[in-house]
């Protein structure tokens, strides 16, 4: 079974649409593939219930469709960050119980892509963050760089995070959120020379963001 862990060098950077493309360019390679939003903090209207508008991108891109407890076993109605959305709502964030849930998330799938929230340092509870899922998860991990500016720092210091937890970086993806950043090419060249994890998309900037046309280089190993 395939798995891998998204985060991004902050929140808004494009790590659904990348999740969405993951799942996506697997789908040709294996039969059943499913998006994980392990905590989500935001509601929106879904048929005559509510969800997370990032777990809904995430079972729209799926080819396995399972209960919500599973692909979102965290949802918080507030959009705020987990550790403040969890204390309103009176939820006690368990990372255990999200891991039983990948579990069972895996026994079904061939390919599973789980989708962190906001940056990979983001806190959970007064005690645990983003970084302690992802090190509980043991998965390999995709870094989603949102080209701006300041987003050299925040990619390095990602990376170096990500690997002091023990975590194979497996490949990043640049997203050109700026349509107007200069020399945005030489930070990806930067980038390309300093993470040292391949490139797997270079995703250009669109008003109207395509999960469906990524050009996504999967590791040798998924395929």
């Amino acid at each position: 079974m395939i798995g891998c862990f998204v985060t991004g060098t902050d929140t808004g950077v494009g790590k659904t649409l990348v999740s969405a493309g993951l799942l996506h360019a697997l789908a040709p390679h294996h039969r059943h593939v499913v998006g994980m939003k392990p905590v989500a903090a935001g509601l929106v209207p879904w048929g005559e219930d509510w969800a997370s508008e990032d777990a809904i991108a995430l079972r729209s891109a799926s080819t396995l469709a399972v209960a919500p407890e599973l692909d979102n076993p965290v949802l918080l109605p507030d959009p705020l960050s987990p550790h403040i959305a969890a204390a309103r709502a009176g939820v006690e964030i368990d990372i255990a119980a999200i891991v039983r849930s990948y579990q069972a998330l895996a026994a079904q799938a061939d390919a599973v892509v789980v989708e962190g929230a906001g940056g990979f340092l983001v806190p959970l509870t007064d005690t645990l963050t983003g970084a302690d899922l992802a090190q509980a998860l043991a998965l390999p991990v995709v870094l989603v760089v949102g080209l701006r500016l300041g987003c050299l720092n925040h990619a390095l210091l990602t990376a170096e995070a990500i690997r002091a937890r023990g975590l194979t970086l497996i490949g990043w993806v640049a997203n050109r959120m700026d349509p107007g950043m200069e020399a945005a090419g030489d930070n990806i060249a930067y980038l390309r020379a300093r993470l040292g994890a391949p490139l797997l998309a270079e995703v250009p900037y669109q008003d109207l963001p395509d999960a469906r046309s990524m050009q996504l280089e999967l590791p040798p190993a998924w395929l």
